[in-house]
């Protein structure tokens, strides 16, 4: 397929996926909703479906920048509103003098009970207010069975999308250079590693690019690409500049 030539090939099964959905609705002329789609699954369902012509996409989170969100691929008639999307908010009540919860505690205890990632939203922490969204279709699940987050035993609470709270925007502006575009070279520059030490982290599975699990040091870095590393945070790719008189290129990346 022609189409394949503008995407990675670690994408093709999801765009084959996409494609799937889009021939099931212009087939059945009833709406597909989706399950969470990070960012960069988001773009590629977008593009496709002005690709495809005749439907049409929207997403949401419950949040206005939710990271994220359902999709909705429907036919010209429909019109989607925030019910369509099958979310649902809630909050943890636990001991907030004895125990501090983070993303990663919030989601392994989610993950812990069998649910698949793909059902899980947004988490927010805010000061010391947790809070999630989840998939209509396990929010009785998890009301039952989320008993406690760690050491902590929690309580938790439904809430209304209005009551979730809007993350602030944090990314940090940094530049610096890099011998290639080999994620090994990228990560080390971008979380000052040694070139070793960042091979190492990849080969384990602790980076990510765009939400995917990469083991492989020699693979390519692109602009807008999205670079986590477990214990280290999270970057942007904002810029390739060209490269330096001594044949690096320049990089400009944001931080988390």
């Amino acid at each position: 397929m022609e189409i394949y030539q503008h995407y990675r090939e670690d994408e093709r099964p999801f765009i084959d996926q996409v494609f799937d959905w889009i021939d099931q609705v212009k087939s059945t002329y009833a709406y597909k909703l989706t399950d969470f789609l990070n960012p960069r699954e988001q773009e590629i369902v977008e593009q496709l479906v002005n690709y495809a012509g005749d439907v049409n996409a929207a997403f949401f989170g419950g949040i206005e920048r939710a990271e994220r969100k359902r999709g909705l691929i429907y036919p010209d008639y429909f019109k989607p509103e925030a019910n369509d999307f099958g979310l649902r908010y809630f909050q943890l009540d636990y001991p907030v003098k004895f125990f501090e919860i983070g993303h990663r505690q919030l989601l392994g205890a989610l993950m812990g009970l069998g649910i698949k990632r793909e059902k899980i939203g947004d988490l927010i922490i805010h000061g010391q207010a947790v809070q999630f969204v989840v998939a209509s279709e396990i929010a009785e699940y998890v009301k039952l069975h989320l008993t406690s987050v760690d050491k902590a035993k929690v309580s938790i609470q439904e809430i209304e999308e209005h009551e979730l709270f809007e993350p602030e925007e944090d990314w940090k502006l940094f530049s610096g250079t890099v011998s290639s575009m080999r994620l090994d070279a990228v990560l080390a520059e971008i979380f000052k590693l040694s070139r070793a030490k960042a091979v190492s982290y990849i080969q384990k599975g602790y980076a990510k690019i765009n939400w995917k699990m990469i083991e492989q040091p020699a693979y390519e870095c692109s602009v807008s690409d999205t670079i986590s590393l477990r214990g280290y945070g999270r970057a942007k790719l904002l810029a390739i500049e060209g490269k330096s008189k001594k044949g690096k290129w320049r990089i400009q990346y944001g931080k988390k």
